[in-house]
Formats: C-alpha cells, structure tokens, sequence
C-alpha cells in the first residue's frame, strides 16, 4: 500500500449519502437450471450404511440413486436398485453416514483464498497464541515461510485479546523492533478490527492527529493521542477493504485451495456474507472463467453499493437513496456457480470485542476503557430506516449483522417502518443474533425475521460474555431453543473465518453449549442433534430460498451430498468433534475425498 486512505472521505460517503444503494439493472442476465431428471437410470447408487435424509417426514433410508447431478430416487434399497444399469456405480457406504452436504449460511468466502497466505495468530484450538511474547517468533515464520520482504505487508487472522495470559491488547510497540520495515495487520477474531504497528499506522495514514471516526475504536498510548495499537469498526472497516491485495490473477489460482477449506468440511454452499464491490467483481471473474465448483452465494455489502451501480449502471439517474427499478433482477439466481443473494446491512459490531450495540451496559469497560459502556450502532437510525425501507421497496432480501440487542431494535424498527409483516414471505435475515431480549423473538415471529444464530461463540468466547453481561444475559447468547419454540427457522454458521469452518463444532455447540473451560453457557437453550443438523441444512437453505433444491435427500433435489465416518446423531456427543467428511459431492462430483490415514 503506497497511498495513504483518505479515511474522513470514504467515512463521510459512505454513512452520509449512500447507504441505500444496491447493485443495479443491466447485471448480465443469470442462466437457467436443469430442472428434468434422467430417463437412463442411475449414474451411482449408495448403499451399505446410514443415510440421514434430513426429512422430517423420513429420516432414514436404505439407499440413494443419482443421475445428472440430482437425487433420481432415495428409499428402500430394493426399489432404488431398479434405477441400475449396467453403467451405473454402486457405491458401498461401508457403515459409514451419507448426508446432504452442508449450507454455510454465514461466512467470509473471500477471506479464503487470502488465508492461505495469512499467519495464523488465532488460540487454540485454532491456533498457537497464548500470550504476547507468542506473536513475534509466529509471524518471523511465517515471513521466511511466504518470503515476505521488507516493506511488504504481514497479515494475520484470529488475534483476540481473550487468548493472551495478560488479558490487554498487543501493543503497535511490541511489533515494531521484529518487523520495523514492514506493516503489521492481525485481523481480530471477529473480523471487525486489528492491531496494526507503527510502519502500518504510517502506510494508512493513521497519526496522534487521526479522530476517532463514529462508531469506531482506536485504542491511544495513555497520556497521549497517539494510536496504540487496536483499531475496530469504522476506523478498521475502510482500511480492510482497500488493504493491499495479491494480484487477481494469484487470487484466481489460489481458489481450489480455498473451496477445498469448504469441501473438506463437507460444505458445497459457501457464503460471501459483506462483499466489497471489488471483490464482487472478482467473483464474478472466477464464474466467467469457470473456477467455481462450490456455489457461492454473495451479500454485496450496503456501503458499497454506489460503486456498483457506477460499473454496472452507468446511464441511472435516481437519486442518492433511490433504486433502480428492476434491480431485484440482479439477485437470485446462479451463473456458474456464483449468486448475488440480498444485501448485506450491519447495524453494529461484536461482542466479544465489545462493539456490539447493547441496551445495558456491560458489566465491564469499554474497548477503550469506557465506564458504563453500551456499545454503539454503526449508523443512526434515520439513515438505516431510510436506506432499508428502500431496498424493501424493491424486493431486494435484507441480511442484517445485528449483535446486541439494542442494534436488533434497529432492524426491528426499521422493518416496522417498511411495512414489513411475516406474510409477505420477505425471509429477512438477521445475521448472529446473539445478545438478544426474550421479547424480541416475539418481533422476529410478527416481521418474518430469520436469525442464522451463532452458537459456537458460547465455547471460544463463553467465559468472556458471561463477565461483560453476567450470567443472565450471557445464557441467552443465541437462543436457538426459543427461538425454535416461537415457530422461527434458525441456521447456525461458524462466519469462517472468524471461527474455523468445522460444521460438527457448530452442531457440538448448539447441542452442548460447553465453553473453553467447561462452563455450560445457557443450559436451557440446548437444542437436540437432529434440529442442530437442520440449522446447517435444510434451515440454511430456506434462508437461501434453496429449500427446493438443497438441504435434504429427496427425488429431485441436488446430489449435493457427504460422507461422514461416523453418524452425529448417535455418536457420544463428545465424538461429535472427531467426526470428518470422507467424501464430499456437488451435484454428483465428487470435490473431496480424504486421504487414507
């Protein structure tokens, strides 16, 4: 990075005037899909172990036939057997389990194929870091691993204060002597910060004279304005999205290795959930030359939007927080792979970094040191009902990050204010929903709210919440056994790469609810193993309006299926955590098959 962000700029863009604008008109037209089933019979049929269906109405059956990438029949084994012909493989499943594949319904895809090339700076289980003197010989590897040179950039992912024996945030000074030449960015855990050094304050153009713009953190060297080392929300966001980048063509080749993070875990749907308009470009790139195999549902990012309508509609005329027309047309429907879903609208931060929106205050200070500190929302209300009752009006599918329960009232009163009710079928998504009031479920239920929940924060970040909330409001993180009992489809999500993409921990924690040091967060919001599978399935494929596609084993839908080594509904529960995909299919292919210990 040679140029210096004009932050104040893109702040000022950004929240004042653009909010309400998404992607427009003349996006090429999406194709079709195959919707026939085969007359030729069944290109291969598994048998010989369990396969979970993942249908309420039939939960088991005795065997699957496939044929042109979709399930031609699924039942007793003796009836799928006359779907065989002399070409068809019969695949014997050998006791092991045969799943629909997974549905990430929330994650960052486009962090893939960066991360490959990224320190990993995470605690364990994920990574190495379990205290402050850890960073420094961890990123010298990894520099002489990638050959970084100086005045090159070093990033890392998964730093989080809550891992480190101090309990304080990593100084900018304590990176500076190891790497005085070359900016320093470890990405906080939540995807909403970092910790930079002083050769990247300077690359960013970061300085004692820099203000704290609104609703974001930068943490100053006591006594002094100048930056200390942390930065979160509106101070990191602008600085993430015009970060230095690989060239596209090296993003381009690093996109097998980054499906395989997905295909290994058994997952063949994978979501870019807040996407830049340059990476949106770059997506769109990737299914032109045919890289994707995987389907990669995108949420443009709302503050991007303007960037967007100028490439792809440059002859628009509407005003500041107008719509085209017809720009739902550019949503829903895949092109190689590749499908722009709704828009993507954050109303507040995280809570473990202590930038969500509450509406108490933590029972501890602020992320910088704040007494009675509730948070803050992103932006204020008038502006998010404004640019949300806009893309209401056109049909557009909202994804809303709301963490804290006051940023929930947001979206709730801007929702409300748009007219929207359950029955117009509007499937809008609230992404975490986590630091939730019992009583929102209720507006959840009577605006047809969807939460994709996020269960597994109760075992990397279990002891953090219950000391910033107390006990109470801790227990009812992501609250998926009410929000069930109000009739509310619920998914869960790992937001890869916030946390790793290990769908039976996701399941593991929405069943158990078990922290780190194996405190049970909630007890009364543990849900069984069978509604925790739907929540990766069928449930996240509702949200998607893919239900009639994927998410269950049945005549018609996709082959988009796994092989697990062992069945997570009987299991000891702590095997769950063992279990892997030994093979993973998308629409009858096979995109991974483990290698033999």
């Amino acid at each position: 990075m040679t140029d210096k962000i004009d932050r104040r700029g893109f702040i000022k863009t950004a929240v004042g005037t653009t909010l309400g604008v998404v992607a427009a008109t003349n996006l090429p037209a999406l194709a079709g899909e195959q919707t026939s089933m085969s007359t030729k019979g069944a290109d291969k049929i598994f048998r010989g172990g369990t396969i979970v269906t993942m249908d309420d109405g039939r939960r088991e059956v005795e065997a699957v036939a496939i044929a042109d990438g979709r399930i031609l029949a699924a039942g007793n084994e003796a009836e799928v057997m006359k779907t065989r012909t002399d070409a068809t493989e019969v695949v014997d499943l050998g006791g092991k389990t045969l799943m629909p594949a997974f549905i990430d319904s929330h994650g960052h895809f486009m962090n893939a194929p960066q991360i490959v090339k990224w320190a990993n700076v995470s605690g364990p289980p994920v990574g190495p870091i379990t205290k402050i003197a850890d960073f420094v010989p961890v990123l010298q590897a990894h520099v002489e691993r990638q050959g970084i040179k100086p005045g090159e950039w070093i990033i890392g992912y998964g730093y989080d204060r809550s891992n480190l024996a101090e309990g304080r945030e990593l100084l900018a000074s304590e990176l500076d002597p190891a790497f005085p030449d070359n900016p320093v960015m470890l990405i906080h855990s939540s995807n909403h910060g970092a910790v930079l050094n002083s050769a990247a304050f300077k690359a960013v153009g970061y300085d004692e004279n820099t203000e704290t713009p609104p609703g974001g953190v930068i943490n100053r060297i006591e006594g002094t304005n100048k930056p200390a080392g942390f930065i979160m929300e509106t101070a990191f966001i602008p600085l993430f999205g015009n970060m230095p980048q690989p060239s596209e063509r090296e993003l381009l080749d690093t996109l097998d290795a980054a499906q395989q993070i997905y295909a290994s875990a058994g997952v063949t749907t994978c979501n870019e959930g807040a996407t830049y308009a340059k990476d949106v470009g770059f997506l769109r790139k990737a299914a032109a030359e045919g890289l994707l195999y995987l389907d990669v549902v995108s949420l443009p990012l709302i503050l991007d939007m303007p960037t967007l309508v100028k490439e792809y509609a440059p002859n628009f005329q509407g005003g500041k927080m107008e719509l085209p027309q017809e720009s739902a047309k550019a949503f829903g429907v895949y092109h190689n792979h590749l499908k722009l879903q709704g828009v993507k609208a954050p109303m507040d931060g995280s809570p473990q970094g202590k930038t969500a929106f509450w509406s108490k205050p933590l029972l501890t200070k602020g992320p910088g040191g704040e007494d009675n500190w509730r948070g803050q929302p992103l932006y204020p209300p008038e502006v998010v009902n404004q640019a949300l009752k806009e893309v209401y009006d056109k049909g557009i599918q909202v994804w809303s990050h709301a963490n804290g329960d006051a940023a929930i009232d947001m979206i709730i009163d801007a929702a409300r204010a748009a007219g929207v009710t359950a029955d117009q079928d509007r499937r809008t998504v609230i992404i975490h929903s986590q630091c939730m009031r019992p009583e929102q479920l209720d507006a959840y239920a009577e605006l047809g709210f969807s939460p994709s929940f996020f269960t597994v924060h109760t075992f990397f970040w279990g002891e953090e919440h219950t000391t910033n909330l107390g006990p109470e409001r801790a227990s009812f993180i992501s609250p998926m056994k009410s929000a069930m009992g109000k009739g509310l489809i619920c998914s869960n999500h790992t937001d890869y790469s916030v946390t790793p993409m290990d769908p039976m921990r996701v399941m593991w924690s929405a069943v158990t609810r078990q922290s780190r040091a194996g405190n049970i967060i909630g007890p009364d919001e543990r849900i069984d193993r069978w509604e925790s599978l739907k929540a990766l399935t069928i449930n996240a494929a509702w949200q998607l309006r893919e239900e009639d596609r994927k998410g269950t084993i049945a005549e018609g839908k996709l082959a988009d299926l796994v092989i697990l080594d062992a069945n997570p509904l009987t299991v000891d529960t702590d095997r769950i955590l063992d279990i892997k995909a030994v093979e993973t299919f998308k629409e009858g292919k096979r995109v991974y098959r483990r290698e033999a210990a």
